[in-house]
């Protein structure tokens, strides 16, 4: 880096807010040059300082608000401007949602063109945007001129672990153990070597005042002393809450105390009469009020009848396909991890639901020669990870089913796919957003694809 822009980290600048980016960063102009910055809303003037100076753009914070716009709010989390695990606590959180919903549109129209396809856009799926989230990882590292241990997400623009004691968006629950976790973990002989730790947060019951189950997941990088883990168990059984510690990979994961032999926790769609069991480390949605919202969209989108037969790609552990199941003749579920593949029928089993079938398969390979493919689908549902579902399109496209919900979490990839399944004689009919993470800039939404008449 130049002496120039060395020199231009430490400057602060004035700028008026023309316009807002994709990853929530106000826009504006210096001297010709685009700038984005973090906490900034557009028609704001404001102070900021620079973080990163780039070529073709530079990247600053906001520090003071001259002149703000009618849309920001107070955060309700004081660690806001520091922590790196939110980036728009400072912006009203039904804007927050408008936002997404038009960029979701937005792609949508680049990729397909929604006035020619007449679609409809979905009411918004929203619940409370604070103490959501169930499932997060930790940092953790020991810091002696910061007091000891710090616990918490990174800082923006940085590696280093936010000195936080409390968190608006964990589930109150969890957010409770920070302080706890960073007294305790100081104590261990092993608090050098303890890097982070996953939190996953289950129901008590199917009722959301029922209450909730919380383990942890220790990573740790060197064994244990035999004090340090009677210390740990002591910890679970003061907080009540399940412990596995992780030495490796995701095999070296084993269940330290035993306040629950079992290792699995459990959340509920009451709505299907469904308890789904998981490990604490398989894939379940962070923002279980949400879910049940999307569940319960998603099966009314279905429009299910009693000969229906539908698959489920990317199913996981079953979240859509045993409520899909209980509609109509058969779901079939397929997904890539065979771990999941196997706790999907666990809890067909336990929900005794006998008209489902899971499988696992690559589905970025071909599928036309699985033994599940040959079936005759009437309908499909899609809920890949951010990187969409491409390979898998033309294939199931092949399938002819009258109708194709699709899941999404990047409305980027859920753009491209829709072009393609419009391609294969499919027409948009209906999007909608999900505010799965209130106070980022993650797009969750929903596509309706309806069969053309050839």
């Amino acid at each position: 880096m130049s002496n120039r822009r060395n020199k231009r980290l430490s400057e602060s600048v004035t700028l008026d807010i023309s316009g807002i980016n994709h990853q929530g960063r106000g826009i504006a102009n210096i001297q010709g040059k685009v700038a984005f910055v973090d906490g900034a809303l557009p028609g704001e003037k404001i102070t900021a300082n620079y973080v990163r100076d780039r070529s073709q753009f530079s990247e600053l914070i906001t520090t003071e608000i001259i002149s703000g716009s009618e849309e920001r709010v107070k955060p309700p989390c004081e660690y806001n401007s520091v922590c790196g695990g939110c980036s728009l606590q400072h912006w009203d959180s039904n804007k927050q949602l408008d936002f997404k919903q038009a960029m979701l549109i937005e792609h949508l129209q680049h990729a397909v063109g929604l006035k020619t396809h007449n679609c409809k856009t979905l009411p918004q799926i929203k619940a409370k945007n604070t103490n959501y989230r169930r499932k997060a990882r930790l940092a953790v590292r020991k810091v002696v001129k910061k007091g000891g241990v710090l616990v918490g997400f990174r800082e923006k623009y940085s590696s280093f672990v936010t000195d936080m004691r409390d968190c608006k968006i964990l589930a109150k629950e969890v957010a409770i153990l920070i302080s706890p976790l960073r007294e305790f973990i100081l104590t261990l002989d092993s608090s050098c070597e303890i890097p982070q730790i996953e939190i996953a947060v289950g129901e008590a019951g199917p009722l959301l005042h029922d209450g909730l189950e919380i383990a942890l997941v220790i990573r740790h990088l060197s064994p244990l002393s035999l004090e340090d883990e009677c210390a740990i168990n002591k910890f679970a059984d003061a907080h009540d809450l399940d412990v596995y510690l992780q030495s490796g990979g995701p095999d070296s994961v084993c269940k330290l105390n035993r306040k629950n032999k079992e290792e699995r926790l459990n959340y509920y769609l009451p709505e299907f009469d469904l308890r789904l069991s998981f490990h604490p480390l398989d894939f379940t949605q962070v923002n279980s009020e949400i879910n049940r919202l999307i569940v319960n969209r998603a099966v009314a989108m279905l429009e299910l009848g009693s000969a229906d037969v539908v698959l489920d790609l990317f199913c996981g552990l079953g979240n859509f396909t045993l409520p899909i199941a209980k509609y109509c003749a058969k779901a079939i579920g397929i997904e890539g991890s065979e771990v999941l593949v196997q706790r999907g029928e666990e809890n067909a089993k336990f929900n005794v639901i006998e008209n489902v079938e899971f499988y696992s398969a690559d589905l970025r390979a071909v599928i036309e020669s699985e033994s599940w493919y040959q079936q005759s689908f009437t309908r499909i549902l899609l809920d890949p990870p951010r990187s969409g579902a491409i390979e898998v399109i033309p294939q199931i496209a092949k399938l002819r089913a009258l109708k194709i919900i699709y899941i999404s979490c990047n409305p980027v990839t859920l753009a491209r796919d829709a072009a393609e399944l419009v391609r294969q004689g499919y027409r948009l009919n209906s999007a909608g957003v999900m505010d799965m993470f209130p106070h980022t800039t993650h797009v969750e939404s929903i596509a309706e694809f309806i069969l053309q008449a050839d």
